[in-house]
């Protein structure tokens, strides 16, 4: 049996950074330290950090003193406000890429325009971006939505950073129809894109197909989502654990891609699984 891991997998900038600063803090910022939710989408690094003290919390009224960790996905800026006015140590590890598309959600309102962030409604990259553009923004999730909208004035376009290009283009198609005056930031991360493409080619190459990663994850399930397409026998599983003998049968080449919340510590032991139940061929 034949292992391909994609291209490009696993931990991007923006988690490699926030997951420094976290542990950077436990040796020299002021206990005890806590994260605005959990720092990144993986539960298994969240609760690798609560061992080394580094807990998540839902809100800031809940942290009476030490240190606060802003996560990847970015907060309202309000509730940074909030934890200064608490008198409580402040860590901003919000991605770069999401603090650019915040900035360019905030210009867009300043310029006068009718702002539309393409992303999912619920995910906490989202409710910033909403922030930064006065709560004044529309979220698009799909270009079905738009069917109903009217004529807009100028509009201006963000997009949250874990999102697909090829969604990206199916709304921008409507949008076209319903403005015409528009101005578009494709505010996707780098990381995000490089990752998509890779899983998209492996994907088409291999008999079965593993996504590794949170459930929780927007940007790993759109890699599952863009694997499925390709390819009916592509599972998203969390850890090693999930893997099934039965999936295996009759399989020659299998390919991995992981999220880019993922460690690499569970994509090898995903490998390691994977080779123990082929007899380590």
């Amino acid at each position: 049996m034949k292992i391909s891991l994609a291209k490009h997998a696993g931990y991007c900038y923006g988690v490699q950074r926030a997951l420094k600063l976290a542990l950077e803090a436990t040796v020299s910022s002021t206990k005890p330290i806590h994260t605005l939710g959990p720092i990144i989408h993986n539960p298994q690094v969240v609760e690798s950090l609560k061992k080394q003290g580094v807990n998540a919390v839902n809100s800031v009224d809940e942290v009476n003193s030490g240190t606060v960790i802003i996560r990847t996905h970015g907060v309202d800026p309000k509730i940074i406000k909030k934890v200064k006015n608490r008198g409580l140590g402040l860590i901003d590890a919000t991605c770069p890429f999401v603090a650019k598309a915040q900035q360019r959600a905030a210009d867009l309102v300043k310029e006068g325009y009718n702002v539309v962030i393409i992303g999912e409604r619920n995910h906490p990259e989202v409710a910033g971006l909403l922030a930064y553009a006065n709560n004044q923004a529309i979220v698009v999730e799909s270009a079905k939505e738009l069917e109903n909208v009217e004529v807009m004035g100028k509009t201006g376009v963000v997009v949250q950073t874990t999102q697909s290009l090829e969604n990206l283009e199916s709304i921008l198609d409507t949008l076209l129809f319903k403005t015409k005056d528009l101005k578009v930031y494709n505010t996707i991360c780098n990381a995000t894109s490089q990752r998509q493409e890779a899983a998209a080619e492996l994907s088409k190459q291999v008999d079965l197909m593993l996504v590794v990663g949170g459930k929780n994850s927007a940007n790993t399930t759109r890699l599952t989502q863009i694997c499925t397409k390709n390819n009916k026998e592509t599972y998203h599983i969390e850890t090693a654990d999930e893997v099934n003998e039965l999936w295996l049968d009759g399989i020659g080449h299998i390919g991995i891609t992981a999220g880019a919340s993922t460690p690499d510590w569970i994509v090898k032991e995903v490998i390691d699984r994977l080779e123990t139940l082929a007899g380590g061929s």
